[in-house]
């Protein structure tokens, strides 16, 4: 099993001199190397060149260059030419697909922020010894730089990156570990509806409040961006200015992620299985078509973009692809079994009877049953359903 662990970085000023110098010469490896690969196809009858032509150039490269590019690990600048050789492929899969193709671009130093280590002890060493209270890591042409360690690192580091966020550093390992051993069985069983109004609701009546964290520091936002755009293109005001709106960025984020971690662990805590929908953010989250106007050429009718971007906000502030990844990764530590239905219909087939009928959720709280009568909250009414579609799956009776 494979986890991750990101601790912060307390580096002396001169080891972030040297940080920023990492990131700065990895850049310009990065964009070289895209460079030469829009020229080769531009310019060379439409040749590819590939990573293992570009990783051969390296060490040709760090001997004509030894002050920018010889001073750094070969395996880390190997690693940034594997990243590039990703959003090829990535790009060619996407062109393949049909889909909008997103070109690889050329990056800014403010940009990029990460260098990746691939193997422990090759350009950058996990130090953390048993006898010594500071634990460090060493990185080649850096030095030994101190780690505020807020927990154990529990197997075989495999990994290591260092990451630059704002003014800080962070450093993300990668460790093998065993297995852990299962949480006790409970015997409960649940299905979520997740949701705008309430983040979620459980199949056994019980909510979970949306903390619409984003739509909490919008005012703080917009006067940020405001100010912001107020500032001159260059100028030292204007980079205070980007630095702050990136950290309240930053923090909208952390409290995404630390209400998802808590809600999660609850659910692992509590069941043995969880079903939840199998949904489809991206498409979820998109705008709409615009509808060409037949009477009036070049003029468009209404098609309630307005009201659909505010929904789109409302389904990103809530996180719910984020959530759906943590849960099922603390699941998996914990020997629970998360499972994803299809959630077609879910609110609008009555539990009672099974009439399903798009008029049985009169309102968007409301459901009530055409055909029975029965009559219950409909986000607990698609919480029940989703947990019977998941038991159908797994093998077991309904609930």
């Amino acid at each position: 099993m494979i986890r991750a662990y990101k601790f912060l970085l307390r580096p002396t000023m001169g080891q972030r001199v040297a940080l920023g110098e990492m990131l700065r010469d990895h850049c310009s490896l990065y964009n070289g190397a895209l460079q030469e690969r829009r020229d080769a196809w531009h310019h060379t009858s439409k040749t590819t060149v590939r990573y293992g032509q570009q990783s051969v150039q390296l060490k040709e490269i760090r001997a004509f260059d030894p002050e920018r590019q010889g001073r750094w690990s070969f395996s880390s600048q190997q690693a940034t030419l594997r990243r590039l050789d990703k959003a090829f492929a990535a790009f060619f899969r996407r062109v393949k697909a049909g889909e909008k193709p997103g070109y690889p671009r050329f990056k800014g130093v403010g940009h990029f922020d990460t260098v990746d280590f691939p193997r422990d002890g090759d350009g950058c060493r996990w130090d953390a010894t048993p006898h010594d209270p500071v634990t460090r890591v060493r990185i080649q042409g850096v030095g030994h730089v101190k780690v505020h360690q807020h927990r154990p690192v529990v197997g075989r580091v495999k990994t290591v990156s260092v990451k630059r966020e704002g003014r800080k550093w962070f450093v993300v390992l990668t460790a093998e570990r065993p297995r852990p051993e299962p949480l006790p069985a409970t015997g409960s069983v649940v299905g979520i509806d997740l949701g705008i109004a309430h983040f979620l609701a459980d199949s056994g009546g019980g909510f979970v409040e949306n903390p619409r964290h984003g739509r909490k520091a919008a005012g703080k936002l917009e006067g940020a961006q405001r100010a912001l755009s107020r500032c001159k293109r260059g100028s030292r005001r204007r980079r205070k200015a980007v630095e702050k709106v990136a950290a309240l960025h930053r923090k909208v984020r952390r409290r995404r992620l630390d209400h998802a971690h808590k809600t999660a662990l609850d659910l692992v805590r509590a069941h043995d299985f969880i079903a939840h929908e199998d949904l489809k953010i991206s498409h979820m989250s998109r705008a709409p078509a615009p509808k060409l106007d037949p009477g009036r050429p070049g003029s468009f009718l209404p098609n309630g973009a307005a009201g659909k971007a505010g929904l789109n906000r409302s389904i990103n502030d809530a996180g719910w692809g984020v959530f759906l990844t943590i849960l099922t990764a603390k699941a998996e530590s914990a020997g629970r079994e998360v499972m994803a239905v299809n959630p077609r219909n879910t609110s609008r087939r009555c539990p009672a009877c099974g009439h399903t009928a798009k008029e049985n959720r009169p309102t968007q709280e409301k459901f009530h049953c055409t055909a029975c009568g029965h009559t219950a909250h409909a986000d607990t009414v698609g919480a029940i359903n989703v947990l019977r579609a998941g038991l159908v799956r797994r093998g077991a009776q309904p609930a």
